[in-house]
């Protein structure tokens, strides 16, 4: 019986021992496995993570404000803009570049360091419609791009400027190219100074008639593009607003929805056409009311709400004698769905500085209006 049970019992331990062994084994694999697993999850979260704000930084829109100036950097609404655009360094015909005294230098610094806090873009605009010696800034400005040398020197002190500054970038504000000979100059500014400004991760943008008749819907041929060189720049600002000049004036004609909507029309037209995306447009609409007395000066959307804050609901009113036209917050609130419905890339104001303080602000009404738009196709997105 002993004999006979010792090899039962070596090759029962021997079963139960690869049993074990076995069990041991395949729990390891499991560990292993699940750790490899849990690994390859992880790993695959992370790119997910990264790519949410990936997604919304494409989805985001811009609102971009132009500041002149002498305007009070404290009271600039930074959390609502995107970008802000100080204007103006002006061109001289030799390239070279004039700001409007220390005072106006010492605005930008603080404006710069006040939008730092709100993660704002600060660009410099170049040109305007007057300029400070006197005059149209466009004789001054088409001196300076048509000479190869003067166009350098301009493209030089720009860039030097923004580094020098800590700056964003530069915006383009020539008004306006009138023949093909402005428009090829401008072309040739465009790349130059885009060849400079984007390999130091700074923007390019330009602001643009709105080549629409405000009154036939037809396009304008007196202000001339090159369209080609709207692929050197991050936002082209459409100017859809002084539409009262258009043909006889009528102040009613400033800016109202139908004519931004030509505007968008026709400037999407072109970008399909030149194979750009809309993402680069941004639609321009005025903080300023225009009276039917040509006589009689603008007014600020600040001086309106002033006036009274029912004011923010219309788009017209009497005041200092005379009918005032200009986009109440009905309107403003059409303009950015609108942009939006046609995939443009933002909003653009001219000018912030002109804009009412507290809960009828302007600024702050389109910024809401793009966030909860964006917000709205992110979420349904995910």
């Amino acid at each position: 019986m002993k004999k006979t049970f010792l090899p039962l019992l070596i090759v029962l331990l021997t079963f139960i021992g690869g049993f074990m062994s076995g069990t041991i084994y395949s729990n390891s694999q499991k560990i292993t496995t699940k750790a490899s697993s849990d690994q390859a999850s992880h790993s695959n979260k992370i790119p997910g993570i990264k790519k949410e704000p990936e997604l919304k930084d494409q989805e985001s829109k811009v609102l971009i404000g132009y500041v002149q100036d002498f305007r009070n950097p404290d009271e600039i609404d930074y959390d609502s803009l995107t970008h802000i655009i100080f204007s103006f360094a002006h061109p001289n015909k030799d390239g070279s570049i004039l700001l409007n005294g220390n005072h106006a230098v010492q605005n930008l610094r603080s404006i710069v360091k006040k939008a730092r806090a709100h993660d704002t873009k600060v660009l410099l605009a170049v040109g305007g419609w007057y300029h400070i010696n006197g005059g149209e800034s466009y004789d001054y400005f088409k001196a300076a791009i048509s000479n190869p040398d003067s166009r350098k020197k301009l493209v030089h002190e720009l860039v030097s400027f923004t580094e020098k500054e800590t700056l964003h970038g530069v915006d383009i504000d020539f008004e306006h190219p009138r023949s093909q000979e402005d428009a090829r100059n401008l072309a040739e500014f465009a790349e130059e100074l885009s060849e400079q400004l984007k390999p130091k991760g700074k923007e390019l943008s330009i602001a643009v008639n709105a080549k629409v008749h405000s009154v036939t819907g037809t396009e304008i041929h007196s202000v001339v593009f090159e369209p080609s060189m709207f692929k050197y720049f991050d936002h082209v600002n459409l100017m859809a607003y002084d539409g009262q000049w258009d043909g006889e004036y009528n102040a009613a004609n400033l800016s109202p929805y139908s004519y931004s909507a030509n505007i968008v029309a026709y400037w999407t037209g072109l970008f399909d056409k030149q194979g750009f995306s809309r993402d680069k447009l941004t639609l321009g609409v005025p903080l300023y009311a225009q009276p039917e007395d040509p006589s009689i000066k603008q007014v600020s959307y600040e001086a309106l709400i002033n006036h009274h804050p029912d004011n923010a609901g219309k788009d017209q009113v009497e005041l200092n004698g005379t009918t005032y036209h200009y986009n109440g917050h009905s309107t403003l609130i059409k303009k950015t769905d609108l942009a939006l419905s046609q995939n443009l890339g933002g909003m653009m104001l001219w000018e912030a500085g002109l804009d009412a303080k507290g809960n009828h602000s302007a600024t702050a009404l389109i910024a809401g209006e793009l966030k909860k738009q964006e917000d709205t196709r992110y979420y349904t997105r995910k």
